[in-house]
Order: C-alpha cells, then sequence, then structure tokens
C-alpha cells in the first residue's frame, strides 16, 4: 500500500491550501513538510525534486507532482472528484478556474501596500458579489440540485465553499444576496471529511498575516 501523500510548502495557505482542501475533502490522510527558511527551499531545488524549482510540491503515487492545477485534477480524477465524463469535467474546470480567480485576489491581498489594501479589498468583494457569485447561484438554480456538476460532490463544489469562507473573512455577511449559495455553504460544511477539516486543530490552515507574510518573503526574496 502506498504512503500518504507528502506536502511540501510553506506552513501557511497560499496555492498549498486548496490541496489540502482536496485531499480532506476526499478522506485523504496526509502529511506536511514545511519549508521554514530559505535554506529548506535551496535544498529541495539542490535535490532536483523540483520540476520548475518552484512549490508547492507533493509527493503522491511515486511522483513528485509539481504545478498546483495539475495536482489538483490529479487528485480529483483519483478521488473521483471530476466529473463522469468530458463535458462535465469541462464544467468542473471553468467552475474551478472561477473559483482560482477569485481566490486569487484575496491571497495576494497580505501581500501589498497598505495604501492599496482598501481598494483591493473593495474590488474583492464587488467581484465576488457581481461576477463570481451570481454565476454558481444561477447554476444552482437552473438544476435544481444539491451540487453544482452532475448532482454528486466534486472538485468544484469544495473549491466554491474554500472560496466562499475565503470572501466571508473579508466581509461576514458576502452571501446575504445569495441564498442559493447559503444553502449549499450549509450543505458542503456538513458533509463528514469537509466538516471535519473544518474543525479546530485539523490541516486547514488559519488566513495569513503581517507574520506569515514577512516570513515568506524571507524564504522566496521577495
Amino acid at each position: 500500500m502506498a504512503g500518504k501523500p507528502k506536502l511540501h510548502y510553506t506552513k501557511g495557505r497560499g496555492k498549498m491550501e486548496s490541496i489540502r482542501w482536496l485531499l480532506a475533502a476526499a478522506g485523504v490522510e496526509f502529511e506536511e513538510e514545511f519549508i521554514e527558511t530559505k535554506e529548506d527551499l535551496e535544498k529541495l531545488r539542490n535535490d532536483g525534486v523540483l520540476l520548475f524549482q518552484q512549490v508547492p510540491m507533493v509527493e503522491i503515487d511515486g511522483m513528485k507532482m509539481v504545478q498546483t492545477r495539475a495536482i489538483l485534477s490529479y487528485i480529483a480524477a483519483k478521488y473521483n472528484l471530476y466529473g463522469k465524463d468530458l463535458k462535465e469535467r469541462a464544467w468542473i474546470d471553468m467552475y474551478v478556474e472561477g473559483t482560482t480567480d477569485l481566490m486569487g485576489m484575496i491571497m495576494y491581498l497580505p501581500f501589498q501596500p497598505a495604501d492599496t489594501k482598501q481598494k483591493n479589498l473593495a474590488l474583492i468583494i464587488e467581484r465576488a458579489t457581481t461576477r463570481y457569485f451570481p454565476v454558481y447561484e444561477k447554476a444552482l438554480k437552473d438544476h435544481g440540485q444539491d451540487y453544482l456538476v452532475g448532482n454528486k460532490l466534486s472538485w468544484a463544489d469544495v473549491h466554491l465553499l474554500e472560496a466562499i469562507l475565503m470572501v466571508e473573512e473579508c466581509k461576514a455577511d458576502v452571501l446575504s444576496a445569495f441564498p442559493l449559495l447559503q444553502a449549499f455553504k450549509g450543505r458542503i460544511s456538513n458533509i463528514a471529511t469537509i466538516k471535519k477539516f473544518l474543525q479546530p486543530g485539523s490541516q486547514r490552515k488559519p488566513p495569513t498575516d503581517e507574520n506569515f507574510v514577512a516570513v515568506v518573503r524571507k524564504i522566496f526574496n521577495i
């Protein structure tokens, strides 16, 4: 039997957090090896295990996988969270790309200069409520099912819940105009594996704070 996947990244959310979410939703236990110094990162680079000299890197099924999107789609396919056919996969991909764009805006917010943060925070809320959330609200309304694609839990649902919770950390009542998304959030949060991941003490990481920003800047020279 293969060992647990091993995740190599910093001790924070960043691009690895969606990978943690997807593994947790699939009920897969994983280990983490944290990059805490510039030397830790250099060692991985010098060992030749980072295909493009970048993390996230996940050791899984005898591979050392890099590139967030490649890792996520592999996990989704492996654990039957990627639709039943090409069309469903295409919809999952589209929905995931949308939430990835939105989460990317939030991910980079703590690294921005103080004088632009407020403006960018307002832009995140505006994009969430006018560009992204209406799409998912309409999808749930149009097919009247519990999940975004194929009436079965998929990567798209897990990713959307992660995005919703991230936006709610920016503005608590952001779902007030989206009743179907509110219900969706409740349903998906109560799936046993996800509920477990949302409990204190899980491998879910806290929101990025100034201390973590300082650590990341040091490790990656930014």
